[in-house]
């Protein structure tokens, strides 16, 4: 996140850059030394790293290797080819990411030009990891044909991240509340502070809806302001994420092994939980921290078989998408360079003519 000074939150565009009282963990941040939060983060990042590493750890020493391959070979191909529907699913949602955003800065953009960047950005970030930097750099690439600006670029990359945000906490507030009975007994945990939970992260998301209903609201970004999304562009974030999250974690439950006896709520809940685990960890795509909260959290009949589900979703969700994505950018970038170079010959043919 951004520095005090870079950062202030106004409800009129036109107010000076000057932030509203501090809250009690903004006045313990401006009392440490300069650039102590981004160590703090990264060191909170590398233990929670290293805590999943030593989980991981031990699962794998207790793996049969034959086993793994036998649970492998058990997936069916209906299983995978339901994997790879949800899995373009969830990308063709994440589009809508880029589409709510162009429209909160009201930029126009062809929707194939919106799905290429949306699509190519995700799949490139998702495997290389930092998003900010990975992301930016794509759309930036692919958007800066409809002439969007590099601040343009980046305030889509904001908005963006709050889409996903707000579909992860509705989806987690949700199935907190749906799925209380069986997530207890996944984690032992009371039923009761399972729905508790749940009601507070819905009643935050609520907060947020009020908040930015009852006037324009806007922040201030290392000097440029940027509009938040209205109630009508909130709702259809929500929509949009939630719809994301859920064709990804369908994409997992569709190759979870027969003997895993979780509904899909509950499992929704253990996926989006992994998954912001894997966000705070900076990993590219949450690898390890995902693999394994999802092998400690779901009840399966075997480590085995969970582990070559996981592996399959790797590779299904994350690696196929990245190696078409490079496809797709090679064979654009080749076909706008061969359209110019048509066009310059074109050029030349008639000077000559005439």
């Amino acid at each position: 996140m951004q520095e005090d000074e870079d950062l202030a939150i106004s409800s009129q565009p036109g107010l000076p850059a000057v932030a509203p009282r501090k809250s009690f963990f903004e006045t313990l941040q401006s009392r440490l030394p300069h650039g102590a939060t981004h160590i703090l983060g990264a060191l909170a990042s590398l233990a929670l790293f290293a805590v999943a590493a030593y989980i991981l750890a031990g699962v794998l020493s207790n793996i049969r290797y034959a086993d793994l391959v036998e649970a492998l070979k058990a997936t069916s191909g209906a299983q995978i080819l339901a994997a790879l529907f949800f899995t373009a699913l969830s990308y063709v949602a994440l589009t809508g990411y880029d589409v709510a955003a162009l429209r909160q800065i009201r930029h126009y953009a062809p929707y194939r030009v919106t799905a290429l960047a949306s699509f190519a950005s995700y799949a490139i970030a998702f495997n290389l990891g930092f998003p900010v930097v990975t992301g930016a750099a794509v759309r930036y690439w692919i958007y800066s044909r409809v002439q969007m600006t590099a601040l343009q670029v980046a305030n889509v990359t904001v908005i963006t991240g709050v889409t996903f945000w707000l579909g992860m906490t509705t989806v987690i507030g949700f199935t907190l509340v749906k799925a209380a009975e069986s997530l207890a007994a996944v984690d032992y945990l009371p039923v009761a502070m399972h729905m508790a939970l749940g009601v507070l992260t819905l009643a935050g998301v609520a907060g947020y809806g009020a908040w930015v209903a009852l006037e324009p609201r806007h922040i201030r970004l290392r000097g440029h302001v940027l509009e938040m999304p209205g109630v009508g562009s909130t709702a259809a974030q929500l929509i949009v994420g939630a719809a994301d999250l859920c064709a990804a974690a369908a994409a997992l439950y569709m190759l979870m092994p027969s003997g895993v006896h979780l509904d899909f709520t509950a499992f929704l809940a253990v996926y989006v939980f992994a998954c912001i685990l894997g966000v705070v960890s900076h990993a590219p795509g949450g690898i390890g921290v995902f693999e394994a909260t999802m092998l400690h959290a779901l009840p399966g009949p075997s480590q085995e078989s969970v582990l070559a589900s996981l592996l399959l979703f790797r590779v299904v969700y994350y690696f196929l998408p990245f190696i078409v994505a490079l496809a797709v950018l090679g064979a654009d970038e080749g076909a706008r360079r061969w359209g110019a170079l048509r066009e310059a010959v074109a050029r030349i043919v008639d000077e000559r003519a005439n």
